[in-house]
């Protein structure tokens, strides 16, 4: 099953999402076989990072709290709201996104 877990940080505390970013990416990197997809959000300017957005394969609701709450930003308290909502794929478009 994909999920697609949402997470918005808190206003005006940048400094808490790079106190622990460096971990943040190290846990990620033991997670990568249930990530799908996975980058920050930005402000319209490209330039502020506003969240976090991560797509995985997981097997239930519960695995991906887990996936969730196990991931440093969570335990820091960067963010002020996580959504965690199961997903269906659908269509893929490799031509309509901006690469890195």
């Amino acid at each position: 099953m994909l999920w697609c877990i949402t997470c918005v940080d808190k206003p005006g505390d940048s400094t808490a999402r790079l106190s622990v970013l460096e971990t943040h990416r190290a846990y990620l990197k033991t997670q990568d076989d249930k990530i799908v997809m996975s980058g920050a959000t930005l402000s319209d300017d490209g330039e502020t990072m506003t969240g976090s957005c991560f797509i995985i394969a997981a097997d239930s609701r519960s695995e991906a709290e887990a996936f969730s709450n196990g991931d440093p930003f969570t335990a820091a308290g960067v963010f002020e709201s996580v959504n965690i909502t199961r997903m269906k794929k659908s269509s893929f478009y490799p031509n309509n996104y901006e690469k890195a």
